[in-house]
């Protein structure tokens, strides 16, 4: 795959996908750091309905610290590995509030220090919040990365590396969000919905289902 054909699919994507955004909700950096937390083996829409509760009675550091382990659990105990989960978010909460004055770190060595926080979390909050050309791989995007070719790679670092090295500059601050959303609902795990995919004669999936 070359750069001229990767520059089309993600001007057909970006067609196709003219809003591209996270589907979580949030109103705040902090709002959206304890939903991405939380979204990990879990999805969007469990972690949402959780947060509207939560964020009801604790968006922010203080008052997630004030409703305590327990108190947070009952929030969010329907998401999976909710216990450690809880117990990562309110030391995260804990450290935003005492070393970085409740304000969510946008860099991101401080952001990979918080507990439950890793590259990809650290990349998602980046990107949505902060504005940076980071791309997160997800499940979704490590999918659709190998199937189309656009960014081959055996773990999610390697596809992460062929991303930022091959997607054209004008894209890079949406093609997370492009590819997450075209994964889900167009390029899935299971039968892909190739009939209906805008990009369907320049991806280099071998068995395209019609």
């Amino acid at each position: 795959m070359n750069r001229a054909i990767r520059e089309e699919i993600f001007q057909r994507l970006s067609v196709a996908i003219p809003a591209p955004t996270t589907e979580l909700n949030y109103n705040s950096h902090f709002e959206l750091l304890v939903a991405v937390v939380l979204s990990a083996q879990a999805t969007d829409i469990s972690v949402n309905k959780a947060t509207a509760e939560l964020f009801k009675v604790a968006n922010t550091p203080e008052s997630l610290m004030q409703l305590g382990e327990d108190g947070l659990k009952q929030y969010i105990k329907s998401i999976g590995l909710y216990h450690s989960k809880a117990r990562h978010l309110l030391q995260s909460a804990r450290i935003v509030h005492e070393q970085h004055n409740d304000e969510v770190p946008g860099q991101r060595e401080a952001l990979e220090s918080l507990p439950g926080v890793g590259r990809k979390t650290a990349n998602v909050i980046l990107n949505t919040a902060f504005g940076q050309p980071t791309i997160a791989v997800d499940t979704h995007i490590f999918r659709v990365s190998n199937r189309t070719r656009i960014a081959p790679g055996k773990n999610v670092l390697e596809v992460e590396k062929g991303l930022l090295k091959h997607v054209p500059d004008q894209f890079k601050q949406d093609a997370h969000h492009l590819l997450i959303l075209h994964g889900r609902y167009t390029c899935t795990a299971r039968n892909p919905k190739c009939a209906e995919c805008c990009i369907i004669d320049l991806c280099e999936h071998r068995e395209k289902s019609r």
